[in-house]
């Protein structure tokens, strides 16, 4: 248990606490820590004081895209402080409970995407883009250069004689008219294979179909919001109802805000703070929790989420008995109205945050 902290250079006395409280963080990414890919002001500073004393953190996003280890390299080098692949949650990580349950699937976003599934453990892994090398017909609206195609595109040998398992999308597509084609073509086809359509209309699609998060907006280096994964989202369900008589998709949705990811990450930062307590926090080992379950019990007197979407962030730290901290220099503005969530605190940057948290201990 932390008892005593370690202030940082220039806080006043009254910053040293010997609280008995356990505390912890969760921390967003984009528009916390990093504003596309430049650093937000003494965001490193934030995460160092935390490593200083000990206190147990993680970054959770709905963003994805790269291994875990791949994300945190380049944030460690971004804010120059020390991250292990074990302390962040991707929209895509709780996939990796996924191995297990399905054989061939349908991975969906950036082409890194198709790599990070083999990695994770799937068998039988294809990409929209090895089913345009496939067939480009299938997709006569796709903007994706033949360049490209011959670059990331692989020739699968059952790809039309193996059923899909499910759909699977891992983060923002960057082809929207060839993904979401393809995406129908599976999710209506005959019990999942390719070129096919099945008879039925239903709510049930024909394999079923995850999403990593449901974000309509999120905030990069341009000044306004941009859609995220939400809004792709939002545009297959709509395909999908007006293929099926009007009846709704039955899919599947973790990232923020749901309890599957803010439990996924309460397992996570649980077994993060028992490698700190015994000092193993080079080991790469970790203890996945089954997809949908809460911890048994938590040592965390309180977990605090700091944000800066209130649909993600901080909705569903209220939804999960998380406090919130919710920052001005990503997605909300002041004047933004907070009709469905109450932050614990507004503050202007991640370093207000914690130094804030801190004090309150």
């Amino acid at each position: 248990m932390i008892s005593r902290l370690v202030p940082a250079a220039g806080l006043c006395r009254r910053f040293l606490s010997t609280s008995p409280r356990e505390i912890a963080f969760a921390f967003d990414i984009d528009g916390v820590l990093l504003r596309g890919t430049k650093p937000i002001a003494k965001a490193g500073e934030a995460l160092k004081l935390l490593n200083r004393n000990k206190i147990p953190y993680i970054l959770l996003t709905n963003g994805g895209g790269l291994m875990e280890s791949e994300r945190v390299n380049f944030i460690s080098n971004a804010l120059n402080v020390e991250i292990s692949p074990l302390q962040i949650v991707q929209s895509h990580t709780p996939y990796k409970t996924l191995v297990n349950k399905y054989e061939k699937i349908l991975a969906v976003g950036t082409y890194s995407v198709k790599d990070v599934a083999k990695k994770y453990g799937f068998q039988n892994v294809v990409h929209p883009v090895d089913i345009i090398k496939y067939n480009k017909f299938t997709t006569p609206f796709s903007g994706v250069s033949q360049e490209i195609i011959d670059q990331y595109g692989e020739e699968i040998n059952d790809l039309t004689t193996k059923p899909f398992d499910a759909v699977l999308v891992f983060n923002d597509p960057h082809d929207w008219a060839a993904d979401l084609q393809i995406i129908s073509d599976v999710i209506n086809s005959n019990s999942g294979m390719l070129n096919t359509l099945r008879d039925e209309k239903e709510w049930q699609p024909s394999v079923p179909i995850y999403f990593s998060n449901n974000d309509l907006l999120w905030a990069n280096q341009y000044n306004l919001n941009r859609f995220g994964q939400g809004a792709f989202r939002y545009l297959v369900r709509t395909l999908y109802s007006q293929m099926n008589k009007g009846l709704p998709l039955r899919d599947f949705i973790i990232g923020k805000p749901t309890s599957i990811t803010y439990d996924f990450a309460h397992n996570v930062l649980i077994d993060w703070r028992q490698k700190l307590l015994r000092g193993e926090t080079t080991s790469l080992k970790q203890i996945l929790p089954i997809l949908g379950s809460r911890p048994a019990s938590s040592p965390f007197d309180k977990v605090y989420m700091v944000g800066d979407n209130p649909a993600s962030d901080i909705i569903g730290a209220e939804k999960n008995g998380w406090e919130s901290c919710l920052v001005r220099t990503g997605v909300y503005r002041d004047g933004d109205v907070l009709d469905k969530c109450t932050p614990t605190m507004i503050v202007d940057d991640v370093y207000e945050a914690v130094t804030k948290v801190l004090r309150e201990q």
